[in-house]
C-alpha cells in the first residue's frame, strides 16, 4: 500500500517524511488553505527530494495555465485536483492526475465512472461544506468499499491518524493512504513522532 503525506510546507518535514520511506509528498497550492506553500518556497528545496519519491501538487479550481506553470517551476511529478474539475479538464496535463472526490453519502461516489480513463486514481476525502480537505474528519468507509467496485486505484483520505489507521487499512484495503492533519502539531507543521508512529503502524498491519 502506498503512503502519501500531504500538506508539506517546509524542507524539514519533507526530508523527515522521505527518511520514513513514504511514497509521495503533497504540496498544497490553494491559497486559502492553512497548509498553502508558495511555489517559490518549494522551488528552493524540491531538488533535495530524492528520485522515486513522488511530488504531488494539490490544486483547487485553478486554471490549467496556472497548474502548468507551477508544475514546471516546482518539477512536480503528479497533479491532484481537489475542486470541481471536470473529466475533460483532467485530460489537459502531461502528468498523472489524482482526482479528489468529497464524500458524504452514496450519491457522491456515483460520479467516479465519469473520470475513468481521464485520471490515474481517485482520492476519497470527507465532504465538509466550503472546505477542501484537511478537516481531520472521517466519512463512512463503507462508501469507500463500494467505490472500489469502479475499478480505479483508490486513495483513502479524511481524518486518518494513529488511532484509526489499522481499522482504515483492514476495512478498506485501499491502493493508498493520504495523511495530513493526523500527523500535525498545527496546520502545516508535521509532528515527527506522530509521523513515525503512524507509518510504523502501517508497515505492521
Amino acid at each position: 500500500m502506498k503512503i502519501k503525506l500531504c500538506g508539506i510546507t517546509n524542507r524539514t518535514d519533507a526530508l523527515n517524511a522521505v527518511a520514513l520511506n513514504v511514497d509521495a509528498l503533497g504540496f498544497i497550492f490553494y491559497e486559502h488553505s492553512p497548509r498553502y506553500i508558495r511555489p517559490n518556497d518549494l522551488e528552493t528545496f524540491i531538488l533535495d527530494i530524492p528520485p522515486f519519491v513522488h511530488t504531488v501538487g494539490v490544486f483547487v479550481n485553478q486554471t490549467a495555465d496556472t497548474i502548468h506553470r507551477i508544475v514546471r517551476q516546482c518539477r512536480l511529478t503528479t497533479i491532484q485536483l481537489h475542486g470541481n474539475e471536470s473529466p475533460a479538464f483532467c485530460t489537459q496535463f502531461d502528468r498523472p492526475i489524482i482526482k479528489a472526490i468529497p464524500v458524504r453519502d452514496a450519491n457522491d461516489i456515483t460520479i467516479i465512472p465519469q473520470y475513468k480513463g481521464c485520471v490515474a486514481g481517485i482520492l476519497l476525502d470527507t465532504k465538509v461544506d466550503h472546505v477542501h480537505g484537511g478537516t481531520g474528519k472521517t466519512f463512512d468507509w463503507g462508501l469507500a468499499i463500494s467505490a472500489k467496485a469502479y475499478d480505479t486505484p483508490l486513495i483513502l483520505s479524511g481524518g486518518i491518524n494513529g488511532s484509526n489507521i489499522q481499522n482504515a487499512i483492514k476495512t478498506v484495503n485501499p491502493f493508498g493512504i493520504d495523511i495530513c492533519s493526523g500527523v500535525e502539531k498545527e496546520p502545516g507543521i508535521k509532528d515527527y513522532n506522530r509521523m513515525t508512529q503512524l507509518i510504523d503502524t502501517i508497515h505492521r498491519v
